[in-house]
């Protein structure tokens, strides 16, 4: 069996440490676009949910609008 050079040893593991924290470092990143984007996307569905309400109230009151113009003889 041939003996492990102890520096080999050292270095392989300072490169494989490297290595993790870059993978770390990314993953970090990563994990941070993905939250900014559920966040932002959040806001979007928030808004667009408000937008939906806003026009289904103004659509009612158009139709509430619409039904008192119609004169009583014409109603059915």
């Amino acid at each position: 069996m041939a003996e492990t050079d102890p520096k080999m040893v050292q270095t392989l593991s300072s490169l494989v440490q490297t290595l993790l924290q870059q993978m770390q470092d990314k993953f970090q990143t990563t994990s941070y676009q993905i939250i900014g984007r559920v966040d932002d996307m959040s806001a979007r569905i928030e808004d667009l949910e408000k937008n939906i309400s806003d026009l289904t109230t103004q659509a009612g009151e158009e139709e509430l609008e619409g039904e008192s113009k119609i004169p009583a003889s014409q109603k059915s």
